[in-house]
């Protein structure tokens, strides 16, 4: 069954992005070296010696923390934990065999609390990692700012704050989402119509904030400054065995394997594949999109899958008028768009570069799989269902 958004914690305003916002949320005074070392973390990565200034913070009694702390807490010590994680296997120049107890047992506890992998997720890079400069005003480009960075910048923070403002315009194609199953499930085309035309327009502006990525975001600057620090240690040939989390008991001393951050753990285009029920062939891509379900939060999760299983919105689209099936077409094409836009990107921004640093590979994306062959498929399957 579908609910209205505020069931999955998730608003027209904000989409999925947190409803806090980052610079509101204070943490346990045990928290203090964590924020320091995370407010510290441009210069001492800068010094190339970042594992000799971590390996000594004190670590909280994170578990009596998991089980007190509010929601906009929790997330909010995953987001220092995240940049601390990645800061430490990533910012020299080559990555260590195991991450010590300090940061390990930390990230472990947080994300497990999240339903997620220990590691930096989308989510903590760019769901709970932003606030508004204008407390009144909206979650637009020139009012948002990034909290917590590797190693700050004009490229660094335009990267993420583009993602964060697509989060917000597109929570009101959540609603719209929400509103078009309902209307075809009662059979109203009026409303249905309408509803897409709306939608239509909300992707329109979705795609022009996309658009404005090369603005602010130097394709050079970003693989070399930004991209590095996100990489996960799955299917990297930099991590072949994985990395060991110290002090973790549930992983028993050996070295674990997961997927880095990246755009594709979004929710906002599988929602949109769930709600026009588009369906992709099985190939690498698919399947690697199908694991990082499970590195997004619980609740997004379980709206697209309730998205995905309660939409008839296709099969009854094709049973009406010509206005109505085009205005279903044009929401198919304006998501194919967006993966064009990707697709662009990712050719630009990453298979465009000379790699130069270890894990950070050209020909494959931050979540371990080479991907310019399978975006053009994927953006091409999307085209094609229109009906």
């Amino acid at each position: 069954m579908l609910h209205d958004l505020s069931h999955y914690g998730l608003s027209g305003e904000r989409g999925f992005l947190s409803a806090h916002e980052i610079d509101d949320v204070e943490l346990p005074a045990a928290f203090a070296p964590v924020q320091t070392a995370a407010d510290r973390l441009s210069a001492m990565m800068t010094t190339g010696n970042i594992r000799n200034f971590l390996k000594d913070m004190p670590l909280p009694d994170i578990e009596a923390f998991v089980a007190s702390a509010t929601k906009p807490q929790l997330v909010t010590a995953m987001v220092l934990y995240s940049f601390l994680v990645q800061a430490y296997v990533w910012g020299e120049d080559a990555p260590p065999t195991s991450l010590p107890a300090n940061l390990a047992v930390p990230i472990e506890a947080l994300t497990r609390a999240n339903g997620q992998p220990p590691l930096m997720p989308y989510s903590a890079y760019v769901l709970d990692n932003w606030y508004r400069f204008d407390k009144a005003g909206p979650i637009t480009l020139e009012n948002i700012g990034m909290k917590q960075n590797f190693f700050g910048g004009m490229d660094e923070n335009w990267f993420v704050l583009v993602h964060v403002a697509i989060e917000a315009e597109a929570g009101r194609a959540l609603e719209l989402a929400v509103e078009l199953v309902r209307a075809a499930e009662a059979g109203d085309a009026d409303a249905v119509e309408a509803q897409l035309t709306e939608m239509n327009g909300v992707w329109d502006r979705v795609n022009a904030i996309f658009d404005r990525m090369t603005e602010r975001c130097d394709p050079y600057v970003y693989f070399n400054r930004v991209r590095p620090y996100i990489h996960g240690w799955k299917n990297n040939p930099a991590m072949p065995e994985g990395l060991i989390y110290e002090g973790v008991d549930a992983f028993e001393g050996k070295p674990q394997a997961f997927r880095g951050q990246t755009g594709s753990q979004s929710s906002i285009v599988p929602a949109m594949d769930g709600l026009f029920q588009v369906v992709h062939q099985s190939d690498p891509l698919r399947e690697f999109l199908e694991e990082l379900h499970a590195y997004r939060p619980a609740d997004h999760r379980r709206f697209i899958e309730d998205v995905a299983a309660s939409s008839s919105l296709r099969d009854f689209a094709k049973g009406q008028t010509d206005s109505l099936k085009a205005a279903f077409n044009a929401c198919v094409e304006q998501v194919a768009r967006f993966r064009t836009r990707h697709l662009e990107y990712a050719a630009s921004y990453i298979n465009k570069q000379a790699s130069s640093s270890a894990g950070n590979d050209s020909d494959v994306g931050t979540g371990g799989t080479p991907f310019m062959k399978y975006l053009k498929k994927h953006r091409d399957e999307n085209r094609a269902q229109t009906i």
